[in-house]
C-alpha cells in the first residue's frame, strides 16, 4: 500500500460547516451523557493513572463490535460526501435488517438510496475514506472482528486497515509504523503525557446509567503540531467501570497532509453485554497529488435480538 492510502486508512478525517440543504451535514458526536457536577476522583478513591490504566487493558469496547456477530438488528446508515467547496455531492442512506437465518447472515434493506458522486466506474466508493467506513463498521458479520486481540496486526508489520483499528478501538498506545506519527498516538507515554491534562465529571448516561466522564485534552499552552489527539474521552460505567462511549478528536497538519478529526461512537447494554448504539465521524484530509476528502457518517444500530 503507497503512502497516499496509508494517510487514507488511517485516518477517517473530519471538518465542519453550518447544515444547509446544500452544504455540509454534521452528525452529532456529542456523547450522550447528562453530567451531574465535576467530582473530585480522589474523594473517590481514584486517580488520573486508574482511569488510564482501564484506557490501556480495555478489550471489552473492541469486543462490542464482534459481539454483533451473534444479534440480530437493524442498522441506520446515513453518509455524505462533500466537493471542494463544502457542498454534499455524495449521498449513501441505508436502513438494513442484520439477521441470521439457519446459521448464515442475511442481509436485507429497507431503504437504499444513493444520490450524486458516490461510486466510481469499477462500482468501488469514489472516496476511500467511505471505504475504509465500510470496512470498519458496516460489516457486522465480516470475520475481521475477531477473537484475537485487535492490537494483534498493529505492530511495524501489521496491516494499515489492523493500525486504524488500533487508533480506535485501543487509543492512547504507540502505533508503530505510521509516518511521522506513530510516537504521537501514544499520550500517556512518557514523552507526551506532558502536554495533556485531566478533567473527571459525574454524570447519566441513557437517563440512568450512573458513569464516570474522564477527559484527556491537549492544554491549551501546546501547540496543535506537538501532538495529534487533542482530546480522548471516555466514559465509564461507575458500577463496574466498563467503558460505554468514547470520542477522539484528532488532528495534525505538516509539509505532507493534514487531516481534522472528531468521532463518537458510544455503546449500551444488552443482554448482558454491551452492542453498539450509535457511530458518528466528521473530516477532511489533504494529501499532495491526491483528491481532497471530505465525508461525514452517522449510524446508529438498534432492536437487537439474538
Amino acid at each position: 500500500m503507497n503512502k497516499k492510502a496509508v494517510l487514507l486508512s488511517l485516518f477517517l478525517v473530519v471538518s465542519f460547516s453550518a447544515f444547509s440543504q446544500q452544504h455540509r451535514f454534521n452528525p452529532d458526536t456529542l456523547l450522550t451523557v447528562v453530567i451531574d457536577s465535576p467530582v473530585n476522583i480522589r474523594s473517590h478513591r481514584l486517580n488520573a493513572q486508574d482511569f488510564i490504566d482501564a484506557v490501556l487493558a480495555d478489550t471489552g469496547f473492541y469486543k462490542a463490535f464482534r459481539n454483533m456477530k451473534c444479534y440480530g438488528f437493524t442498522a441506520e446508515n446515513n453518509i455524505y460526501t462533500y466537493d471542494k467547496n463544502n457542498k454534499v455531492d455524495g449521498e449513501i442512506h441505508r436502513i438494513v435488517r442484520h439477521s441470521t437465518v439457519g446459521g448464515r447472515h442475511k442481509t436485507e434493506y429497507l431503504l437504499k438510496q444513493d444520490k450524486g458522486n458516490v461510486y466510481k466506474k469499477n462500482g468501488k466508493y469514489e472516496l476511500y475514506t467511505v471505504e475504509m467506513f465500510d470496512y470498519i463498521f458496516n460489516n457486522a458479520y465480516n470475520s475481521d472482528f475477531s477473537a484475537s486481540d485487535p492490537l494483534a496486526g498493529a505492530g511495524k508489520n501489521g496491516s494499515y486497515k489492523d493500525k486504524l483499528k488500533t487508533l480506535i478501538f485501543s487509543p492512547g498506545r504507540k502505533v508503530t509504523g505510521i509516518p511521522f506519527l506513530s510516537g504521537k498516538t501514544e499520550i500517556f507515554g512518557r514523552d507526551m503525557k506532558q502536554f495533556y491534562s485531566y478533567e473527571f465529571a459525574r454524570g447519566k448516561y441513557l437517563d440512568s446509567i450512573p458513569v464516570y466522564r474522564f477527559k484527556v485534552i491537549k492544554k491549551p499552552s501546546i501547540a496543535d503540531g506537538d501532538v495529534m489527539i487533542r482530546e480522548l474521552t471516555t466514559i465509564f460505567d461507575m458500577r463496574d467501570f466498563k467503558i460505554l462511549g468514547r470520542y477522539v478528536d484528532m488532528k495534525y497538519s505538516n509539509f505532507f497532509f493534514d487531516f481534522e478529526v472528531k468521532m463518537n461512537i458510544e455503546l449500551i447494554p444488552y443482554n448482558g453485554e454491551l452492542l453498539p448504539a450509535k457511530i458518528s465521524y466528521q473530516g477532511n484530509w489533504n494529501v499532495p497529488f491526491h483528491k481532497v476528502e471530505r465525508a461525514s457518517f452517522l449510524i446508529f444500530q438498534k432492536d437487537y435480538k439474538r
